[in-house]
């Protein structure tokens, strides 16, 4: 790489390592900050601003890396609004008001510090207005960030009334924040705008096109690549789908519960084992009695990354059928621990695979999706050889594009070509 003068950056990450709304697991967001701050200081003197309740486990990973060249910042919003972290959409409405408080501690630091560049990082979403962003006069970078894509019209039906509301009121949501005047000056203002997936790149008026880049929100340390490798799969007697995530209507779990009924019909000897926690899974188990599966799946809780590591290592073919995810880590984890997948040809999961590592499935009706997903079983179950191949080609693209010092350094390119 050429050389870049080392900056002096300020970062905005409200999930950083434990993500603030993490209720299921850690969440993807938390993953994301840390790591890309951890990259930025590579090559840079960087000061972050993060929420308090990241900063125990913050400190932990610090005491174990020793990293250099960065500062933490822990901002915090009234008692009396903590309320608003409890559900969906408050989150954002504290998110949105943290924003304005980093904003008059970034004011003030700037003139201290005298900082280059501005990176906003998490919230990684591409529709919230950053204050820092729209008013510090110093350079500024936002992203990655998703948000635009959408659960496929045809599988509302899925979904139940308050669900299909929920829906509905978060794109309206979504369209009051990115028609705020904050967001649009702050997107004006953007030196690099970094996006997740193609939906999220097609949402940018194409007056900011030119300065939008694709960037993965999901990346592998080499330290995962080395316990993956510890963790090679012993063959089973049966066939093992895995999958895993937060048990949420939008990620699709009674779709890959089907389709698992079709293939198990026919093949017996194979099992299908979800990992995660959440408010579906009654509902998750009642379908599979009603399907009278009871034997063949296995409801695990979120366990810690070791245990599922272990999982993953296990597992013949890894199934993940969000119908609404920017980006989908467990399908980076997946392609590192060299498994073919199966996803659905949308947002985060369908940029990451291609047809060289996993099979995808474009989701025209849940019935539609539902017999592709228990024939791309049936095609993994019978062809050993095809699975090994798909794996093998995975876990090479997960080295290739999504080891975080590959990210590192191509958040370094990005840097260089705005010429900060």
């Amino acid at each position: 790489m050429n050389e870049l003068k080392k900056l002096k950056i300020l970062v905005s990450a409200y999930a950083c390592l434990r993500d603030p709304d993490s209720r299921f697991g850690d969440g993807g967001e938390g993953i994301l900050g840390l790591n890309i701050v951890k990259q930025l200081t590579r090559f840079h003197e960087v000061v972050v601003f993060t929420h308090p309740q990241n900063q125990v486990e913050i400190e932990k990973n610090l005491e174990k890396e020793s990293l250099l060249n960065v500062n933490f910042y822990y901002l915090d919003l009234p008692k009396w609004l903590s309320f608003l972290q409890k559900f969906s959409g408050g989150i954002q409405i504290y998110a949105y008001l943290w924003q304005i408080k980093a904003y008059f501690l970034a004011r003030k630091l700037h003139k201290e510090i005298h900082f280059d560049v501005f990176h906003h990082l998490t919230y990684a979403n591409d529709w919230m207005a950053s204050f820092i962003g729209a008013f510090l006069p110093i350079s500024y970078i936002r992203g990655p960030g998703g948000g635009a894509h959408r659960v496929p019209k045809n599988f509302l039906s899925e979904f139940s009334f308050f669900e299909h509301l929920f829906q509905y009121l978060r794109s309206i949501g979504q369209w009051l924040f990115r028609h705020d005047p904050f967001f649009i000056l702050s997107q004006k203002r953007a030196r690099a705008i970094l996006v997740c997936n193609q939906e999220s790149f097609e949402a940018i008026p194409q007056k900011w096109q030119n300065k939008t880049y694709l960037f993965s929100v999901n990346g592998i340390s080499q330290e995962d690549f080395d316990l993956f490798s510890q963790n090679e799969k012993i063959d089973n007697k049966k066939f093992k789908v895995l999958s895993a995530g937060k048990l949420l209507p939008i990620k699709g779990f009674s779709l890959a519960i089907k389709a698992f009924k079709i293939f198990v019909e026919n093949f017996p000897e194979t099992e299908f084992v979800i990992v995660g926690d959440g408010p579906e899974l009654s509902r998750l188990k009642l379908l599979v009695q009603k399907l009278k599966i009871e034997d063949k799946i296995h409801f695990k809780n979120w366990m810690p990354r070791s245990e599922f590591l272990k999982e993953l290592a296990s597992c013949d073919v890894f199934l993940f059928p969000s119908l609404r995810d920017g980006g989908g880590q467990v399908v980076v984890e997946a392609m590192a621990a060299s498994k073919p997948v199966i996803c659905l040809d949308i947002a985060g999961p369908g940029f990451h695979i291609t047809p060289e590592c996993g099979i995808k499935i474009k989701p025209l009706s849940p019935e539609q999706v539902v017999k592709e997903m228990a024939k791309a079983l049936e095609r993994l179950y019978y062809d050993k050889k095809l699975r090994t191949k798909l794996g093998e080609a995975a876990r090479e693209r997960a080295e290739k594009e999504y080891h975080w010092d590959r990210l590192g350094e191509k958040l370094f390119e990005i840097y260089q070509k705005i010429s900060i």
